[in-house]
């Protein structure tokens, strides 16, 4: 029997397998920042600003009016994980927290009973351009953890494990690769118990290297993304860039990389297998929660926006770090 139970292109956003909701890949070359650390306003003309999702001149506004990110919006019910290789992002959220993060950090938050939160990409470079690559992974919380308090976790690019191979190099973001064993996670998550065997793992594949995956459960649901790259022959079937597959996770797969360095994504985990009732940022088990949880935002906005502004973004001259609604502070550089 192959390992592959199917192949797929990598849409927008990427389909996941439970516990995975679904995963977003944004990959922007911004132009240079001006005094407000956006793009200068010559480059919004013709966009749809608000709505900006459509590449032009390499790089999207999504749902920003002057710095390019996502304003202050609601979360319930999930976790976001956000990896940014490259890139900063500017983070705040109703909490009283906030921070700023990228170059291969690595952002894992809780949003459990309900969060405001905002991602924004500032343009720090005033003198050269602003690539920005960033996943956003949605995992599911269990019903038991759809009501924790919010809380989110910094995973720093300086401590996250990398095992490496003669031929790849594996950043371990959840999970563990042979012996080489993550971070902890955020305490509420899914990923938190061994037992449901998650992984998030950024693979990079030397030219006409490979790299064979550890087997795990076979009640595991396993995909990768290849993103970058030209052709990766798994179990002797060929991927191009941007697409994906399912895999069997208890049968080996040795992935045999083409002419270009290869960049992939993988996630893995077992199920939760609770009904999913999704609509937009909110995610329960159950159409009426889901009607709870709207009334609910109407009425309390989970505690308020405390920033004076939607798109809050720090000085350009801020390094990275975070401030924890304990008042606990992380600083990096």
């Amino acid at each position: 029997m192959s390992a592959i139970k199917q192949i797929k292109p990598l849409g927008f956003p990427w389909e996941t397998q439970d516990p995975f909701l679904f995963c977003v890949y944004h990959r922007d070359l911004f132009p240079k920042g001006n005094d407000e650390m956006g793009p200068d306003p010559e480059h919004l003309r013709g966009r749809m600003i608000g709505q900006d999702f459509t590449i032009k001149d390499g790089w999207r506004m999504y749902h920003g009016s002057k710095v390019p990110g996502f304003p202050q919006h609601p979360h319930r019910g999930f976790e976001t994980i956000t990896v940014v290789p490259e890139g900063l992002v500017d983070h705040s959220d109703s909490m009283g927290a906030t921070g700023r993060f990228g170059q291969g950090d690595v952002q894992w938050m809780t949003a459990g009973k309900g969060v405001l939160h905002s991602e924004m990409f500032p343009l720090v470079n005033a003198d050269k351009d602003n690539p920005l690559l960033l996943f956003q992974v949605w995992l599911n919380l269990p019903r038991r953890s759809k009501f924790v308090e919010p809380h989110y976790k910094m995973l720093w690019s300086e401590d996250i494990p990398i095992h490496k191979t003669d031929d790849a190099e594996i950043t371990i973001v959840a999970g563990d690769f042979n012996e080489t064993k993550s971070l902890d996670t955020t305490p509420d998550s899914w990923a938190a118990d061994p037992e449901n065997g998650v992984a998030v793992w950024l693979i990079k594949i030397k030219p006409k290297g490979q790299l064979e995956l550890p087997t795990a459960d076979a009640a595991v649901n396993r995909s990768i993304y290849f993103y970058k790259g030209d052709t990766l022959d798994v179990d002797d079937q060929t991927l191009t860039e941007q697409q994906g597959a399912d895999l069997h996770a208890d049968q080996k797969v040795v992935l045999k990389n083409g002419s270009e360095e290869a960049h992939l994504l993988l996630l893995q985990g077992k199920p939760i297998g609770e009904p999913v009732v999704q609509q937009g940022p909110f995610v329960m088990n159950s159409q009426e929660e889901i009607y709870d949880t709207i009334r609910e935002y109407q009425r309390t906005q989970f505690g308020g926006w405390p920033w004076p502004k939607d798109e809050f973004v720090h000085p350009r001259d801020k390094g990275r770090f975070a401030l924890h609604a304990d008042g606990r502070e992380e600083i990096k550089s």
